[in-house]
């Protein structure tokens, strides 16, 4: 068996992950491929149905604040470690059910996620050659300009610290104006239309750090290839496929393992 996709759903909390990953889940089955949801958030409150492997089985977030006395946050900490120790008992669990997609949805708190080194070797653990990192702009801060670059450096790190191949989605696009979305996704295609926007934002830019920060960003690229997505509506989900496949297969579908759904 060719091994599976695995596609991890990123962000800040809020952004969306959970629904966006379930969603694709959905699209996933219905196009006739299998797909196996991880979920590694040991603090969240979502029901386990629709979760295929859930780290809760093996870490919870209101188990390590009660035996350890922590709060919260040091709580988030610990299960980050203890993530890690539990992982190839995860990873087991995953290969016994042979999907064709894995769909990890990560921790809530970001920067757990991308800043520790047990989550380093969570991914490590879990990827193979055919994995890639789905980043989500929310969008309650991508339709600031501001907002925007914090999110382009978010992203950046993110691809710096796992060294995956990475996929920028806007999350939520239904959840912004016509004109609100083609100004965000104008930002995405052209970096001068936001570097204008972000110095007339401020009444006194800083020129010089903003032309050095966008050198920096044009230097990097991740700005291209922005994809608006809506879980609630079911768009953008088979231009998701159409990006993963080329980072798994040069852009060629892969077999499916059983007849599509159809709706």
């Amino acid at each position: 068996m060719e091994e599976p996709g695995t596609v991890y759903f990123t962000g800040t909390a809020g952004a969306g992950k959970t629904s966006l990953c379930r969603s694709f889940a959905e699209w996933v089955r219905s196009s006739g491929y299998d797909a196996t949801v991880v979920n590694l958030d040991p603090g969240t409150e979502s029901e386990a149905e629709g979760i295929d492997v859930d780290i809760r089985e093996w870490v919870r977030l209101a188990d390590i604040e009660e035996e350890y006395g922590l709060g919260p946050n040091g709580a988030q900490v610990a299960a980050a470690d203890m993530i890690a120790l539990k992982i190839f008992e995860v990873k087991q669990a995953v290969q016994e059910l042979k999907a064709d997609y894995v769909l990890v949805d990560t921790p809530g708190q970001i920067e757990l996620f991308a800043f520790r080194e047990a989550s380093k070797a969570i991914v490590d653990a879990l990827s193979g050659d055919r994995s890639v990192l789905a980043f989500l702009f929310d969008p309650s801060l991508a339709r600031t300009p501001g907002g925007f670059v914090s999110l382009v450096m978010l992203s950046a790190t993110l691809e710096f610290r796992f060294r995956l191949p990475l996929v920028n989605l806007l999350a939520k696009s239904d959840a912004l104006s016509p004109e609100q979305l083609t100004e965000v996704l104008g930002w995405s295609d052209e970096p001068g239309r936001l570097y204008d926007a972000v110095t007339s934002e401020s009444p006194t830019p800083d020129v010089q750090l903003s032309t050095e920060l966008f050198r920096a960003i044009e230097a990097m690229g991740p700005l291209v290839g922005l994809l608006p997505t809506s879980a609630k509506e079911g768009t953008g989900l088979e231009p998701l496929y159409q990006s993963c496949q080329r980072v798994f297969g040069g852009a060629e579908d892969l077999e499916p393992s059983h007849a599509p759904t159809n709706e």
